[in-house]
This record gives C-alpha cells, sequence and structure tokens, in this order.
C-alpha cells in the first residue's frame, strides 16, 4: 500500500476528534510516538518523502496494521529515537 493511502486512512480516523485537528496546521500532521506513553508530535508532511521516515512508516505498518487506537499516526519508537531522526530531517529539508 502506498504512503499516502498508510496517511489518509490514518487522518481519517483521526477526524472524529476536531479539536485535535485544529492544532494541526496545513501541511502539517501528527504522529504518536513512545513505548508506553505515547506523546504527540505535529511534523511536516514533506517527511513523507524521506526514506527514514518510510522506513519508520513501514515498521508502523508492520507493528500497528492501520487501527490506531490513538486516532492518528503511532510510529513504533521511542522518543529520542524519534526526535533524532525529525532533527536529521530537519538538517536536510
Amino acid at each position: 500500500m502506498a504512503i499516502h493511502q498508510i496517511l489518509r486512512r490514518s487522518l481519517s480516523a483521526g477526524k472524529r476528534s476536531s479539536s485535535t485537528r485544529k492544532d494541526v496546521p496545513k501541511g502539517h500532521f501528527a504522529v504518536y510516538v513512545g513505548q508506553s506513553d505515547k506523546k504527540r508530535f505535529v511534523i511536516p508532511v514533506s517527511y513523507l518523502n524521506h526514506p527514514l521516515f518510510q522506513d519508520l512508516l513501514c515498521q508502523a505498518e508492520e507493528e500497528y496494521g492501520f487501527d490506531h487506537p490513538m486516532g492518528g499516526l503511532t510510529l513504533p519508537c521511542n522518543e529520542d529515537l524519534f526526535m533524532d531522526l525529525t532533527s536529521r530531517l530537519e538538517r536536510t529539508r
């Protein structure tokens, strides 16, 4: 399945909560990261094009399928790894 379809399914699940959508600016989307306590991050859609982020999306698909309990995209990594990844992606933008 294409990455855009993964995102579309995740975002459509998140539309159930209008208060959550309001704080996501255009061109961004919310993801949930963490092992037990999930923390929400709002990141640029442009990250979807990066191979490192695409690998993380494939891992999310394998681990969670398309039913994300948080109502958004849940990524299977800890917060420190995610922060490291996003700082690398930010430098390549």
